[in-house]
């Protein structure tokens, strides 16, 4: 624009000085060419006085006369020429000048030499005797005149060219530079040029309906991202190239892929079959689910199309992690399985045992035995069943009491004297130690809790080993129950699912020695419910230590 300006200004300003060039040379030219003929009519009139009192004498005697003086008879011969032989000149009837002053008095015209580049101006008069004196003068002509000028013409075209270009310039900047102060995000409708009063007030228009809108899309993608990033879910938006166009954090911890930079492909976060399976098809335009394993993590992947006019355009890719559905539903399918072990084993022998009673086959002497059998299984079933029922109260928070201080010193000594003489039976030493602590809690499912800790290190206990119960708090005041044994230990890849309901780390000790397998189940349970934690600490071959921390 400025570039436009410039060369406008410039060439209207060059161009301007041309025509005022060209008119003042004009006009002047005619001005001096007036002034010449009306000094031809002046001396003729002199001259024309002076031959009509004097004669041709006159004539001869006006030899300072610089211009030609011809002086012409009635019929057209030539009778006096100041520069010129009368005699050699030619008949001058016929001229144009001559013939209009014998018309009329007096006569002009004017002749052009296009060799010399000169103008002849003549001037005639009428004399009384019909004679006419003719005056002439020669001048250059326009053209010829301007050559002769042209040094002086080219110096002012210089310099007219030269100013004509600082002002252009300065000009042009000057009406460029309100134009460049402009600020396009808020631009002063009033303070600038009128012309463009309506580029602008359009311009701030517009610049309201794009602030309106980039707020409520930078509104919408705070929404999006932070739903997004608040779900627990992977969330994956990929193009037709596979390229990754949006994601959030919870989508890379679950494919356990790192940062990504730039816009890379969404299969160079996960190389399963799976996901490449599901990430294909669902660019081919078809929802598909997948199922994929991620070392001991299950997710359900779900891939949906993203189409324009018709045509896959990209894929919208959800993680969910079900690791914890499947573990449940192992879970349930192990439970149901293991309680239908634990019942069926009991139910089956009781079962035959009566059988073998009620068909007389029995000996009379042995009905007592057969009686006792019957009397214990029917026991480890009732334990079984109270076990499950404690452990559904414990998941649902359905206990039927409300919590009262308790302390956990005193419900030790009450333990140990309830597995006294389990622990006699095996010469096992139990001790005690620590003092009061006080808790709020259920009393039963506190001592319940403490009981199968006790027994456990009994029954896993090596035959005049040592079990000690520590009950104290620790240095931030929080009541803390310790057993300590000096057993079998728990191997070391099982320690990690010991609390699991019938789930046991040596299965033909555990049936030797007989139990539900809901002991360190349901302690984990009633810790939890009391807002405890349970750690485990265990060495195969020299013991182990579970500690509850209220």
């Amino acid at each position: 624009m400025k570039r436009k300006i410039f060369s406008g200004i410039f060439l209207v300003s060059v161009l301007t000085f041309l025509a005022c060039l060209v008119l003042i040379l004009g006009v002047l030219y005619n001005y001096f060419d007036m002034q010449l003929i009306e000094g031809l009519h002046t001396e003729g009139t002199t001259i024309a006085a002076g031959i009509e009192a004097g004669g041709e004498t006159y004539l001869q005697n006006l030899t300072m006369y610089d211009n030609r003086l011809t002086w012409i008879a009635a019929d057209g011969e030539v009778l006096f020429d100041n520069q010129a032989d009368p005699s050699s000149m030619e008949n001058h009837l016929d001229r144009e000048e001559i013939a209009e002053a014998l018309q009329s008095g007096q006569g002009e015209s004017s002749r052009y030499s296009e060799t010399l580049s000169q103008k002849t101006v003549y001037y005639a008069l009428k004399l009384s005797d019909n004679s006419v004196i003719r005056l002439s003068d020669t001048r250059s002509t326009v053209w010829n005149l301007l050559f002769g000028m042209f040094q002086p013409i080219l110096l002012v075209l210089t310099i007219a060219i030269i100013l004509s270009a600082i002002l252009a310039s300065r000009i042009s900047k000057s009406i460029v530079r309100p134009i460049n102060a402009i600020d396009l995000e808020a631009p002063d409708v009033e303070g600038n040029y009128d012309e463009i009063s309506p580029l602008l007030l359009k311009i701030h228009h517009q610049n309201d309906q794009i602030r309106r809108q980039m707020e409520e899309l930078r509104r919408q993608r705070e929404e999006f991202q932070l739903i997004t990033e608040n779900m627990s879910e992977g969330f994956l938006v990929v193009d037709a190239k596979t390229e990754l166009l949006s994601y959030n954090s919870a989508a890379l911890r679950l494919l356990g892929s790192g940062p990504v930079e730039g816009t890379p492909s969404v299969l160079t976060l996960n190389r399963g079959e799976s996901f490449r399976h599901a990430v294909e098809t669902a660019l081919a335009g078809e929802h598909c689910e997948q199922t994929m394993s991620l070392g001991s993590a299950v997710y359900h992947v779900i891939a949906n199309p993203v189409t324009h006019q018709k045509k896959p355009a990209g894929a919208v890719i959800v993680i969910l992690d079900c690791t914890e559905r499947e573990l449940r539903d192992q879970m349930r399918r192990e439970f149901t399985s293991n309680v239908s072990h634990e019942l069926k084993t009991p139910l089956t022998s009781i079962y035959g045992v009566s059988e073998m009673i009620a068909n007389g086959i029995v000996k009379p002497g042995d009905i007592r035995s057969f009686a006792q059998n019957i009397h214990e299984e029917s026991g480890r079933l009732i334990t079984l069943i109270e076990d499950i029922m404690k452990l559904s109260q414990l998941d649902e928070n359905s206990i039927p009491a409300d919590p009262v201080a308790v302390d956990l010193y005193q419900l030790a000594a009450s333990v140990i004297e309830r597995l006294k003489r389990q622990a006699e039976e095996r010469n096992i030493a139990v001790d005690l130690d620590g003092g009061t602590a006080i808790v709020q809690g259920i009393p039963n499912v506190l001592e319940e809790m403490i009981y199968n800790l006790c027994d456990n290190a009994i029954k896993y206990n090596r035959d005049g080993g040592r079990v000690r119960i520590s009950v104290n708090k620790d240095k931030d005041g929080h009541p803390v129950v310790r057993v300590q044994d000096t057993g079998i230990g728990i191997p070391k890849e099982h320690q990690a699912r010991v609390f699991e309901r019938f789930y046991r780390a040596d299965k033909s000790h555990s049936k030797k020695i007989g139990g539900t397998g809901l002991g360190l189940s349901i302690v984990k349970h009633a810790a939890a419910y009391h807002g405890a934690t349970v750690r485990l600490e265990s060495e195969e071959g020299k013991g182990t230590i579970v500690t509850v921390r209220f």
